[in-house]
């Protein structure tokens, strides 16, 4: 799936029942995240299995859910995600992570790569 970079992801912390529908997933968006379900961004739900996720999500013209459910294993939260929280934003690559199965906890990104400065001579152009 191609997402524009503007698209937020933002995970539910808490499971929630994934027998609910569009309107309903959006009902809970409003309620216990405060924000706009049509707001373009990705609202990703785990189940109380966690081997269920669903995400939903507005592309203009109406309401897209997305389901996946795991074989074997379950999906697990990143380690950085507060479990006090009612939700957590996090990036597509963690998303990606996750839908895949992978677990994420002790997981670690590298520092970002820093360009080294310029030692040549630049041409006159």
């Amino acid at each position: 799936m191609l997402m524009p970079m503007s698209v937020k992801v933002f995970l539910a912390v808490q499971p929630v029942d994934l027998r609910a529908s569009f309107y309903r997933l959006a009902a809970y968006v409003r309620a216990a995240h405060g924000g706009d379900p049509q707001d373009g961004h990705l609202y990703v739900f785990l189940g109380k299995g966690k081997n269920l996720v669903k995400i939903l999500y507005w592309d203009r013209s109406g309401y897209c859910v997305f389901a996946k459910r795991l074989e074997r294993g379950r999906f697990r939260l990143p380690s950085d995600v507060p479990e006090e929280t009612t939700q957590h934003e996090v990036d597509f690559a963690t998303l990606t992570l996750l839908l895949e199965g992978i677990d994420l906890k002790g997981a670690t990104r590298r520092a970002p790569h820093k360009r080294p400065a310029f030692r040549g001579k630049r041409s006159q152009t």
